[in-house]
């Protein structure tokens, strides 16, 4: 019983962004449970390597690839329409696709702004209002957005990619409120650094550098944010909907102070 309820065995789940980094290794998580996933990014070729990798496997679930661009409607309602013809139903929305780059605010043009803001909050809109719909025929669901800890802390030279993401954190809770009626759970991962290709390029340190015997959590690897996806799809978190979980390491704290000795005053 302890098993089951944390488990997402025979539910369908749609992954969008699962091309490589934290979607795939979600894809993965799911797959290596039971579930049946389609994964989905805008590149085919992309999406298929990571399907064959997990098919390769041969773990208990199934998946499934397909092209879809998050910010094409129309892409969406067939994705959303694939998944519900090759597994009967549609469970779990993991709403992940994603993008960034880095500039300052005043260098920010209108169209740099409008790309963000569109594969990252317009997505998410698209992709939850198709998928929406087939949960409620299908009596309820869950729905795991991956926003970041930039939404609540900010980031210098990311203002178009913080302000998409805190809109995730609102979406999140009011949706969670207007579905709550037809059982459909919808919560929110703000994960902090965790080492992915892009984030490889931009940091210079790879997965390889990370020794989780002696880190001092303030690096993650795409897995550790897989299994709180998978926890919040489960029965586990039956009674949890529209939170933000901050999955950051260790929490920001302010590190100086005015004293060489903190108790100095006391």
């Amino acid at each position: 019983m302890a098993d089951e309820i944390f488990s997402v065995d025979a539910s369908t789940a749609i992954v969008t962004g699962g091309s490589g980094g934290i979607g795939a290794s979600i894809a993965e998580r799911f797959v290596e449970n039971g579930a049946n996933v389609v994964v989905c990014s805008r590149e085919q070729t992309r999406v298929d390597e990571v399907a064959e990798t997990i098919d390769d496997r041969n773990l208990s679930g199934d998946i499934r690839a397909v092209e879809c661009d998050v910010t094409d409607r129309p892409a969406v309602d067939e994705l959303v329409e694939a998944a519900v013809d090759q597994f009967g139903s549609l469970d779990v929305l993991v709403n992940n696709a994603g993008a960034s780059f880095m500039a300052p605010f005043e260098e920010l043009s209108e169209n740099g702004w409008k790309t963000i803001v569109d594969i990252n909050l317009h997505g998410t809109f698209h992709c939850t209002q198709a998928a929406t719909t087939r949960m409620k025929e299908h009596g309820g669901g869950s729905i795991v957005n991956i926003s970041s800890s930039a939404a609540i802390h900010g980031a210098p030279l990311m203002t178009h990619y913080g302000a998409a993401k805190a809109g995730m954190l609102n979406l999140t809770r009011t949706l969670a409120y207007e579905l709550a009626d037809h059982d459909i759970r919808v919560n929110c991962i703000a994960p902090g650094i965790v080492v992915t290709e892009g984030m490889e390029s931009q940091m210079g340190f790879t997965a390889d550098d990370i020794d989780r015997m002696t880190v001092k959590r303030r690096v993650g690897l795409p897995e550790e944010i897989a299994d709180v996806s998978r926890f919040l799809a489960s029965p586990a978190a039956s009674y949890l909907t529209g939170e933000t979980i901050t999955v950051g390491g260790v929490p920001r704290v302010e590190e100086t102070h005015e004293f060489s000795d903190p108790y100095a005053w006391s």
